[in-house]
């Protein structure tokens, strides 16, 4: 599918988390009737429709559908400390199941899925290991070692089952860090000062409004299947020069190529191409001298 969201009926799952309550309101000024599930109340939501519902429950997520074109699925317990490892795991990925089965089922053309950077393991991982090399790509190899990333590797795999089950085309992001731009510059603040914490997230961030956009972009283009982009600023959170981080911190990582500047060491390629994203509000950081 492609084109415009004017009229369409939404649904955003998890709509008064931090990106959802700015997804809500990027929908809803473009003209989508927006249906908010949501497991907490919020008068603040901009939404058409606001359901306090449970997206493991059945007939919540039931009702939430009735009517609905489109499917934003955000809702997730997002850090393997938001709950019991059990919770964590069977909160998430029960969740998209249960929204992309019923969405699938109900023929409902595209939906849009939260994924995340976590989803191949390394960043979370207790074991001090590093990524397979750089830039970090869609086919980089797993190493999962936690209950959320694990979580999130099997959303990425149930988007693809609805897919070849119902046709039901997805869009999984795996996001990176999203917050607001003065949080994300405070943090920009601690990457200076402790630059070694990031690089197993290869330095990267998105501002929510560009989240937002990413997903009406992943609601809109046109195209079929199942697919996962990484997704993020073209920039890192740290204030050095990206091959001076590397060389400083994962200096026996193969690099497949050379990142200029501040460039985030993350393949944007396909999300670039395939929904012609790019991201519109970095942080402007000065570039300071890595001393070690």
């Amino acid at each position: 599918m492609s084109g415009s969201l004017e009229g369409r009926r939404v649904l955003v799952t998890g709509a008064a988390g931090r990106i959802g309550s700015v997804a809500t309101r990027q929908l809803t000024e473009l003209g989508a009737l927006v249906t908010a599930l949501t497991i907490v109340e919020d008068p603040s939501l901009k939404a058409d429709r606001i359901i306090v519902g449970d997206t493991r429950s059945e007939q919540d997520v039931a009702a939430a559908l009735e009517g609905v074109d489109l499917v934003v699925h955000l809702a997730a317990l997002a850090h393997p400390t938001s709950g019991t490892p059990y919770d964590v795991y069977t909160t998430n990925v029960v969740s998209t199941f249960n929204v992309l089965a019923q969405a699938g089922a109900l023929g409902i053309d595209r939906a849009v899925v939260a994924s995340s950077i976590n989803a191949y393991g390394v960043p979370f991982n207790p074991d001090n290991v590093l990524p397979a090399y750089f830039p970090l790509d869609e086919n980089i190899p797993t190493d999962v070692a936690d209950w959320y990333s694990l979580s999130k590797q099997n959303d990425e795999n149930t988007a693809r089952m609805a897919w070849r089950r119902w046709g039901i085309d997805v869009v999984s992001f795996r996001f990176p860090h999203v917050n607001s731009a003065e949080i994300l510059t405070r943090q920009a603040e601690g990457m200076r000062a402790d630059p070694v914490r990031g690089v197993r997230e290869a330095w990267s961030y998105l501002d929510t409004r560009d989240a937002a956009y990413a997903i009406e972009l992943g609601l809109t283009a046109p195209l079929s299947g199942a697919h996962k982009f990484f997704v993020a600023a073209g920039t890192t959170n740290a204030p050095y020069e990206t091959e001076s981080l590397l060389d400083a911190f994962a200096p026996d990582v193969p690099r497949l190529r050379r990142f200029p500047g501040r460039q985030v060491p993350i393949d944007l390629t396909a999300v670039r191409t395939v929904l012609g994203f790019e991201a519109r509000y970095e942080l402007d950081l000065p570039t300071h001298q890595l001393e070690i």
